[in-house]
This record gives C-alpha cells, sequence and structure tokens, in this order.
C-alpha cells in the first residue's frame, strides 16, 4: 500500500502538469482574442458584413485579420474552433481536485475545527457547490438583470463573496480558495460548453442553411467571454495560492478573496482600454497596489493560521502516531525539521512555517505522514538542500515507520 503512495503522487505531477499546459493554451488564447478583438478597426474598404481589421506581425510574417461581427456571407471551407482549451483545462482541473482533495479529504478538505463533517460530505457539498454555481450565474445572465452588462457583473462580485465566505465556513483554508478558484473556472468553462461555442454553431447552420443569424445569439456570447476575460486572473491566483497560507490561512481570507477579484479587474481593465486604444489608465495600477498593499495588512492582522496544534491525532492519522518507529522518528523531525516548521520558526530567514505546516506536536507530524514520507523519506526534497544535515539512516528510519504504520492496517 505504501508504495501506492508514490504512485499517486507521480499520477498528481502528471495531471497537474497537464492542468497547467492546458490552462497556458486556454489563457493564451482568451487573452489573444479579447485584445484582437478590441483592436479592431473599422475601414470603408471592409467587404459587407465585416465589422473591423487588424494587422499584426509574427513569426517572420504578417497577417490581415477581418472580424465579422455576425458572419459573412459565404461560409469558408474550413473552420477552426477553439474549444478544446477551455475542456481540457477543466477536466485536468477537476482531476486535480479529485486527486489531491477528496482523495486527501481528511487532511487537505476538511478541517474539523471549521466544519465536523465526513469525507463524504464534505465531497458531496464540493460537488454540489460547483453545479448550483453555474445554475445561479446561468439565471442571472438570462434574467432581465443580464441586458445590462456592468449591473450584472457587480451582482455577480457579490455573489463570489459570498462564495468565498461560505467555502471558509466549510472547508479548510486552502481548500476554499481552491474551490473558489474550480467554481470561477466551472462558470468559465460552462460559458464556452454551453453558450459560446452553440451559439457559434447555430450561427453556422444557420449560414449553410441560407437563413439570416440571429444577431442576440453573437452578444450573448460575446458577453459570455467578457465574463471570463475579467474571471482569468482571479482564477490564476487562486489555483497558484495553495502555496502561499498567508493568502488562505487567515481571518480574513474570504475578504483577501475579494479582493483579489477586484484587482482582476483593475488588471484587465489597464489591458483592455490600451488594447481598444482608449488611452491607459494608469490609475487602475495604482489602485491594484493599494488593493495588494491591503491584502497583505489582512494577512497578518491578526497573526492567526490555521493548522494549530492539536491535542491528538485524528483517528485517520493515529496510526503512525502510535507506531513503535514514531519516537525516533519524532525525534529527528525534531532535529532537522521543527526550526523551520515550527509556529515560530528560528531559522534565519524564515519568519513563518512554509506552507503553514508546523510540525512540533505529534498529531501535526501524524497528520503530515504522507508528506513527510514523499519529502523527506523518499526522496530528497526536505530539508531543502539538506541545510540540517539529514542522514541517509534517518531517511531511511521515516521510511521504515510510513510503511510499517500503512502495512499495519492491511
Amino acid at each position: 500500500m505504501y508504495e501506492f503512495a508514490i504512485a499517486w503522487e507521480w499520477l498528481a505531477f502528471a495531471v497537474r502538469w497537464l492542468h497547467v499546459v492546458t490552462a497556458i493554451a486556454w489563457i493564451g488564447s482568451s487573452f489573444y482574442f479579447i485584445a484582437l478583438d478590441l483592436g479592431l478597426v473599422k475601414r470603408d474598404h471592409l467587404p459587407p458584413g465585416a465589422y473591423g481589421e487588424e494587422w499584426q506581425v509574427h513569426g517572420g510574417g504578417f497577417y490581415h485579420i477581418q472580424k465579422y461581427l455576425v458572419a459573412p456571407e459565404r461560409m469558408p471551407e474550413h473552420l477552426t474552433w477553439f474549444k478544446w482549451e477551455s475542456y481540457s483545462t477543466w477536466l485536468s482541473g477537476f482531476a486535480m481536485l479529485c486527486i489531491v482533495y477528496y482523495g486527501g479529504a481528511d487532511l487537505f478538505l476538511i478541517d474539523r475545527h471549521v466544519l465536523d463533517i465526513s469525507a463524504t460530505t464534505a465531497i458531496a457539498l464540493s460537488l454540489a457547490s460547483l453545479g448550483l454555481g453555474w445554475i445561479l450565474y446561468d439565471l442571472l445572465c438570462k434574467s432581465p438583470l443580464g441586458k445590462n452588462t456592468w449591473g450584472l457583473m457587480i451582482l455577480l462580485y457579490g455573489v463570489l463573496v459570498a462564495i468565498a465566505w461560505g467555502y471558509t465556513q466549510v472547508f479548510t483554508g486552502r481548500a476554499a480558495f481552491l474551490h473558489l478558484g474550480a467554481f470561477t473556472a466551472t462558470i468559465m468553462s460552462a460559458n464556452v460548453f454551453f453558450i459560446i461555442i452553440p451559439n457559434q454553431k447555430i450561427v453556422v447552420a444557420d449560414l449553410i442553411a441560407g437563413r439570416t443569424p440571429d444577431p442576440r445569439l453573437g452578444a450573448q456570447a460575446k458577453q459570455r467571454s467578457l465574463h471570463n476575460n475579467y474571471l482569468t486572473l482571479p482564477v490564476i491566483f487562486f489555483m497558484l495560492s495553495n502555496h502561499y497560507p498567508l493568502a488562505f490561512a487567515t481571518d480574513f481570507n474570504w475578504i483577501i478573496a475579494a479582493l483579489v477579484f477586484l484587482m482582476g479587474v483593475t488588471i484587465r481593465h489597464w489591458f483592455n482600454t490600451t488594447h481598444a486604444r482608449k488611452g491607459k489608465p494608469t490609475w487602475t495600477w495604482l489602485a491594484t497596489v493599494l488593493l495588494f498593499i491591503l491584502i497583505i495588512w489582512l494577512s497578518t492582522v491578526p497573526k492567526v493560521l490555521t493548522g494549530e496544534v492539536r491535542a491528538e491525532a485524528a483517528p485517520a492519522f493515529a496510526r503512525f502516531a502510535g507506531n513503535a518507529h514514531f519516537p525516533a522518528v519524532k525525534e529527528a523531525i525534531s532535529t532537522r525539521c521543527s526550526m523551520c516548521h515550527a509556529a515560530e520558526p528560528v531559522y534565519e530567514g524564515i519568519a513563518r512555517p512554509p506552507l503553514g505546516v508546523t510540525l512540533e506536536s505529534d498529531a501535526e507530524i501524524a497528520a503530515r505522514a504522507r508528506e513527510i514520507y514523499i519529502q523527506a523519506g523518499r526522496s530528497h526534497a526536505m530539508p531543502p538542500a539538506n541545510i540540517t544535515d539529514m542522514t541517509a539512516e534517518e531517511r531511511g528510519l521515516i521510511t521504515t515507520w510510513f510503511e510499517s504504520a500503512v502495512g499495519e492496517t492491511r
């Protein structure tokens, strides 16, 4: 069974690699087309139905691009559809959610000091929130409120803030931020799958059949694309946040999340306005910096991180604390790891425990048994550059401890 931990770790790495690659493709194409759309110029010589054109240079050649707001008079023989970047990103991201947070629910998803629920209940709440979030968003967009683009975005911002608060009342801080990213990414990918691509396919079918396409289909797709554009940067922040406990593991984490959404708006507003040749609103950068300073302040006032010392190990990890090798392992960890992974680190230059991980109590060490096994037993990732001179014998002891504890449950 302990070899399963190694295989699981590599599976997580492979899926994460896929997720990052597909996300780069999706975000890159999204940013490109938003910039292209905003940079289109209307000229007299354009063919009938053409909305605007843009000249670009790349790769040693020139590109002449024309956009038809509804559709051209005749369909070309070949169309390139930009959709699989979105679908692949969401599917690989959901796979990551299953591998890391559902597969490790007791460690990464559930904090029983926040809400004492079972792994099954937590996973069910996670899945329900993603599905119901899209339904609520879609209904709001299709309601009369959806006709006012900016009014709708303000309302949706309120919904996102409420969801951010709700997640922090159910899951660990790390899982709350990850779910907020997944919640937002689900909306974005569903926009592509349920609205943008289907609307474009209807337009193509109408043209082939000789019918005049409904311009409302294009307008609806453009509105959803605009939402995706403003949500992209916050999603990236939340997906990266699990490496930074000062973001997710503080009392005001949900307020930090709310401010991150605003930063996404201010940054994208500068780029969108610039690409549209409507000036360069430099005030947005000042607003972004001020928001970021406020986030930094909220992350440290008061100084409260999750991962409090437990009096005893949770039942799921009790076997590691009760194993015969545990006392020797605890001594090795205290000698080689606790100067950084402590509530008040003593190692020079380390102000807070890396990733919010403390390894001072039996419960904390037992709860992190798998990570210790992977990073200090089966690999030399920790301590970094072996700065505390962990010996081969100590690494072997950690490996023996974990494998024997897992073997006891067979």
